[in-house]
């Protein structure tokens, strides 16, 4: 066994006892989720707070408050399972914190980038948010009509990898304009394979020969 496998065995065992004393308490998942958001809010406030002089220490402190919200995001599904606690509801609700979640992230970098008069990354910062937004509609738009869409790259986990590393290591403008791209690289490869499968679903409809 190499110390990466027992290292991911380590952190595996951890986050199972982790999950079920969580369990144990009969704390409802969806808290959990909403927990994630109220963490989330905390590193938009720092992205907020942040200017010239301090930039780099509250960006930081922002990266590592993301890690941090992560947890939730790794905990919840698992005990809603746990304890028996999945429902269709929780799966929506953790859908629509996603959202805001992402959101309240970009709203922070707008007011830090509005504070220093940085016009262009604001109209950056508030494209990207939208992006993102996008990327999310068009898969649940699609998978409404053709029951799968999961092509492209730029998703929520990618995203906020990106995010972090360009809060942690200060390079958080050209983090935004990767995510820009890439997520409107998404947004058309999604539209462009719904396109070509709703075609291929019509088409089926309307031949007389698949229909018999």
């Amino acid at each position: 066994m190499t110390w990466t496998s027992a290292f991911g065995r380590a952190c595996g065992f951890l986050l199972d006892r982790i999950v079920r004393w969580l369990a144990l308490t009969r704390i409802n998942p969806n808290v959990l989720t909403f927990l994630g958001l109220v963490v989330n809010t905390i590193a938009a406030f720092l992205f907020g707070y942040a200017d010239a002089s301090n930039q780099r220490r509250m960006f930081f402190y922002a990266g590592l408050v993301i890690i941090g919200s992560g947890f939730f995001d790794l905990v919840d599904g698992r005990v809603a399972r746990a304890s028996n606690k999945v429902t269709s509801f929780g799966g929506f609700f953790d859908s629509v914190i996603d959202r805001y979640s992402d959101a309240s992230q970009y709203f922070g970098l707008l007011v830090f980038y509005a504070r220093g008069d940085r016009s262009m990354y604001v109209v950056l910062t508030a494209f990207v948010m939208v992006s993102a937004i996008m990327v999310s509609y068009t898969r649940a738009r699609a998978e409404s009509l053709i029951g799968s869409c999961k092509v492209g790259f730029m998703e929520r986990p990618e995203r906020l990898v990106l995010i972090i590393i360009g809060a942690l290591f200060n390079r958080m403008a050209p983090v935004l304009w990767i995510i820009a791209t890439l997520s409107t690289i998404t947004v058309i490869h999604r539209t462009e394979h719904t396109w070509r499968r709703t075609q291929e679903m019509e088409a089926g409809l309307s031949d007389p020969g698949q229909a018999a």
